[in-house]
C-alpha cells in the first residue's frame, strides 16, 4: 500500500495535530452547507449531504472522515443549525432520521477506509466503494423506525411501523438519489486523482 492513498495524503503530506483538527471542522462544516442544498429530482428532492459525507471520507481517510461527522453531528447536538432544513439539536436528532445521522459516520468510515487501501482510484473502484457506502447506510437508517426507536421509549407515529412502510417512505423514494450521487462522487475523486497526477 503507498504512503499517499487518500487525497489529504497526496496533497499535504502528514498532516500535524492542529491541521488535522481544522481539516475535521472543515469536513464537518462541507457537510452542515451540503444539507442545506435541495435539488429538484425524482420521485423526491435530493440533498448533497450525503455525496459530502462520503467525499469527505474519501479525501480525508477513515479515522478524520470519520471524525468530521462526528463533529458534524456535535455542532447539530449544540443547537447549531446544521441538519437538512437547518434542523439542529438532540430532539432533532432523536428523529426519524436518527439512524441515518448515525450512519453518516459508517459510510464516511468504508469511504475513508476503501481509500487508504487504494480502492477509490479508479471510476468504477470508486463508484462501487460509494454504493457500498450507501448501502450500510440503510442498516441503521431502517432499523431506527423498525424497532430501535420504539425499543428506547420513543413513541411517534414513525416509530414501529410494519417493514413495508419503512420500506416505503426512508429507503425507496431516496435509492436513485443516493445511486447518482454515488456516481457523482467517484467522478469528483477520480476527477482530482487525475489533476494531481498532472500537477
Amino acid at each position: 500500500m503507498g504512503r499517499d492513498t487518500t487525497l489529504l495524503a497526496a496533497t499535504i503530506g502528514d498532516a500535524g495535530l492542529a491541521r488535522k483538527a481544522l481539516l475535521v471542522v472543515g469536513g464537518s462544516l462541507l457537510i452542515a452547507l451540503a444539507a442545506q442544498v435541495s435539488i429538484p429530482f425524482w420521485p423526491v428532492p435530493m440533498t448533497l449531504q450525503t455525496l459530502a459525507v462520503l467525499l469527505v471520507g474519501f479525501a480525508l481517510g477513515a479515522r478524520l472522515g470519520a471524525a468530521a461527522v462526528l463533529t458534524y453531528l456535535a455542532e447539530g447536538a449544540m443547537g447549531l443549525p446544521v441538519f437538512s432544513n437547518g434542523g439542529a439539536g438532540i430532539a432533532y436528532m432523536m428523529g426519524p432520521t436518527a439512524g441515518f445521522l448515525l450512519g453518516f459516520v459508517a459510510m464516511a468510515w468504508i469511504a475513508g477506509f476503501a481509500a487508504e487501501r487504494g480502492l477509490a482510484r479508479g471510476l468504477l473502484g470508486t463508484a462501487l466503494v460509494a454504493l457500498v457506502a450507501s448501502a450500510a447506510l440503510y442498516l441503521p437508517g431502517l432499523a431506527w423506525p423498525l424497532g430501535v426507536a420504539g425499543a428506547l421509549g420513543i413513541e411517534a407515529g414513525w416509530a414501529g411501523l410494519s417493514a413495508a412502510s419503512v420500506w416505503a417512505g426512508f429507503a425507496a423514494p431516496f435509492l436513485l438519489g443516493d445511486a447518482v450521487k454515488a456516481v457523482i462522487a467517484a467522478l469528483v475523486v477520480t476527477g482530482a486523482w487525475k489533476a494531481l497526477r498532472r500537477a
